[in-house]
């Protein structure tokens, strides 16, 4: 019995991509369409695009509760 198959690959292949693509770009979004103090904005924004994983989940551990409430 095969342990790793086509099907298998292909799950691995489709969360890898969502995980490392979609993840950083829905924190990208939701840093951009929030209000931080002083400049946190442009920091978390950097800190997504040069390391987008890393930078995600940090944002989404310590960043969210940073923002500005209306």
């Amino acid at each position: 019995m095969d342990l790793v198959t086509s099907e298998l690959g292909l799950f691995f292949w489709i969360f890898f991509i969502v995980f490392v693509i979609v993840f950083p770009l829905f924190a990208l979004i939701s840093v951009l369409s929030n209000r931080f103090p002083n400049n946190e904005k442009l920091i978390w924004v950097l800190v997504i695009l040069f390391a987008p994983l890393f930078g995600a989940i940090a944002y989404f551990i310590i960043g969210k509760s940073r923002r500005i409430t209306k």
